[in-house]
């Protein structure tokens, strides 16, 4: 396994030279017209697009989403004499630089983040490909973790801000009840681009709950439910000078999720943090109001930790959490799977510094016994005696 960093000029270069397929193309095209419906265009009026450049856009996000698909894959059905191209980097995870280079001339990757991150394209159902805005390795790594060990779609977004019950009152006269109470508010994640659409939560189980499927379950119907609670928001030219399109919806489910991080520390190396939790379905209007105190365009989701209530505790309120998070970045799965990754992080000898998964759920080797009582100490020292499974 190594690491292969592409420029993306290469994608332009690739569109310059049709070194793409343009019957996929075409199709991927048609496919974004027919479910991708556009939302409101904030941007004042002397920096908003045309109608016209907003056609143009469209078309270079859908042959920018076919490119890199290529990139990761490779594709048989290039031209003749691309033979290289059409091999591909057989990438398992990748990310995407973007800002400001590129984002403050061409189109953001905003689309074709979010699309490739979902369990679904063009050509229907299919495993989710990992692709980080902002080329955010580690939360890049966190994501692949999850995917492996879940089969879903991953989200990625911003840990963006931490509302406490009484700010929510203050802000919107609304009592947090359930999930959120408990955890004396909840943290606000919410990114531009790389959010997979599954994470709308309008999809259902048998008992009409909130459910984000195993990629290999979803369903035409499913398809055209998450695209219907999907708009696309022209961007804050703002931020991107170049323009582009951003998912835009709303979690208004009740769902188990874990959030994690992985950190990358000088002199220790890397080192997850766990949090489950669930996504808050918060009214509509009490959403609206607080979602305005940020880029309101944007994908938005609600996520409450379990907490403690513990003084000192990384997890006695959320916004403990928050504070103690080590990026302003989250990798965030359906279902509560901690336990999952604390076992395959004793696989990998990367120690856990930060969880709030029951004890009575954790299994680590045997060995780990023998590094003492402290389990998380333990870890630590386990993880650096064993050193890395995979090594260079």
């Amino acid at each position: 396994m190594r690491v292969e960093s592409v420029d993306e000029v290469e994608i332009l270069r690739r569109m310059d030279e049709h070194v793409y397929n343009e019957d996929e193309y075409q199709k991927a095209l048609a496919w974004v017209k027919e479910y991708c419906k556009e939302g409101f265009d904030k941007n004042p009026d002397f920096v908003k697009a045309s109608d016209e450049q907003k056609v143009q856009t469209w078309e270079f996000l859908a042959k920018m989403a076919v490119i890199i698909e290529d990139l990761y894959q490779g594709n048989p059905d290039l031209p003749e004499g691309c033979e290289e191209e059409a091999v591909g980097h057989n990438a398992i995870c990748g990310g995407f630089q973007g800002q400001r280079q590129w984002t403050d001339w061409k189109p953001n990757c905003d689309f074709p983040e979010a699309i490739l991150n979902t369990s679904f394209d063009w050509n229907g159902a299919r495993e989710p490909f990992i692709l980080a805005t902002e080329n955010d390795v580690l939360n890049g790594l966190g994501m692949l973790f999850m995917n492996l060990l879940t089969n879903r779609a991953q989200m990625f977004a911003d840990v963006r801000t931490y509302w406490s019950g009484s700010a929510v009152k203050r802000a919107t006269g609304y009592d947090l009840e359930g999930k959120a109470k408990e955890a004396d508010g909840f943290i606000h994640l919410i990114n531009s681009g790389a959010c997979c659409l599954d994470a709308c939560g309008e999809v259902k189980d048998e008992n009409g709950n909130g459910i984000m499927k195993e990629w290999y379950d979803i369903t035409e119907e499913d398809i055209k439910t998450i695209m219907g609670a999907t708009e696309w928001c022209a961007a804050d030219n703002g931020y991107f000078r170049g323009g582009g399109f951003s998912s835009r919806f709303l979690t208004r489910a009740e769902m188990p999720a874990t959030m994690i991080r992985l950190n990358l520390v000088r002199g220790l190396g890397p080192v997850l943090q766990i949090a489950e939790g669930w996504t808050v379905n918060l009214p509509d209007e009490v959403s609206d109001k607080i979602w305005k105190r940020t880029d309101y365009t944007w994908p938005c989701t609600w996520f409450a930790p379990r907490t403690d209530g513990v003084e000192g505790s990384p997890f006695k309120t959320a916004y403990e959490v928050m504070n103690n998070w080590g990026a302003n970045h989250g990798a965030i799965s359906y279902g509560h799977i901690g336990a999952d990754l604390i076992t395959m992080c004793s696989m990998l000898r990367i120690p856990v510094c930060m969880h709030n998964v029951p004890t009575e759920k954790i299994f680590r080797p045997a060995a780990w016994n023998a590094f003492g009582m402290d389990k998380e100490g333990a870890d630590y020292r386990a993880c650096a005696n064993f050193g890395p499974f995979y090594k260079k």
